[in-house]
């Protein structure tokens, strides 16, 4: 082990003890740190975005502190423990990496690409799940994330769209029947049309090798920028954007746009 790694588990464990540690810290479970893992892991994503690597180096430094954190928990139960984290995860990458560790041959990346669901599919009817396609997708991913892994996984039986232009043709029909549930006042089935579009997009950018989680937070990005930069115009001329009228608000939208690009 490390010395860096061995100190960063004597701080867990001082942190977590009983008489020395921080309150905060000691009446922490697995159920409460794990929003704040997930969080940690979007700050990486972000500081990776932003290109910063000072940022990327702090950002994975707490996802590993994370780690450290939910395996403390279980070492106090008895379960298990850092060490048995670590080995566990070489473990697996060993054995769905036989074409490395073994004497397994690939022939090129889409090959070990079938390899290694081959593998992860034997892994989970080990565990005891169904040996379905779309077995073990986890359900804390987020929506879209796991509706292109869904989309994914079926893909790999063959249940899939032939190209991109066959998924739009989908996202139009399902944005038709939105249109059609609204029109319809039906709320309940505004929101089910609604969530098929969604998966739908989210297999559109599958077919084009795209994340959608990272295009929507890149949209997400691109409005803030815009919006600040109709605030600042409004601010410029001595007033607010609230209470402007509809064509005034628009106006400015299209000037930020040309601004901010």
């Amino acid at each position: 082990m490390s010395a860096a790694i061995g100190r960063l588990l004597g701080v867990m464990m001082r942190l977590r003890d009983p008489e020395r540690g921080c309150p905060w810290d000691r009446e922490q479970t697995w159920a409460s740190i794990a929003p704040h893992t997930i969080e940690e892991a979007y700050e990486v994503a972000d500081a990776v975005a932003r290109g910063e690597a000072d940022a990327v180096r702090d950002e994975l430094g707490d996802l590993l502190f994370q780690v450290v954190f939910q395996a403390r928990i279980a070492e106090e139960q008895g379960l298990f423990g850092f060490d048995d984290v670590a080995n566990a995860i070489s473990d697996k990458l060993e054995r769905r990496h036989p074409h490395v560790f073994g004497s397994e041959r690939v022939t090129g990346v889409a090959d070990q690409s079938l390899a290694w669901e081959r593998h992860k599919s034997a892994e989970r009817e080990a565990r005891g799940g169904t040996g379905g396609a779309l077995d073990g997708v986890a359900l804390g991913l987020p929506a879209l994330t796991r509706a292109a892994k869904l989309g994914k996984r079926a893909a790999g039986v063959g249940f899939d769209w032939p190209g991109p232009l066959g998924v739009l043709d989908k996202v139009r029909e399902e944005t038709d029947e939105l249109a059609q549930a609204l029109a319809a006042g039906d709320s309940s089935h505004v929101r089910e049309e609604l969530g098929d579009l969604l998966f739908s997009v989210a297999q559109f950018a599958r077919h084009c090798g795209i994340d959608p989680e990272a295009a929507l937070r890149e949209a997400g990005a691109k409005f803030e920028r815009r919006f600040g930069a109709m605030e600042a115009l409004a601010s410029a001329e001595g007033d607010s954007l609230a209470g402007r009228p509809a064509a005034e608000l628009e106006a400015l939208w299209l000037a930020a746009k040309q601004d901010t690009g």
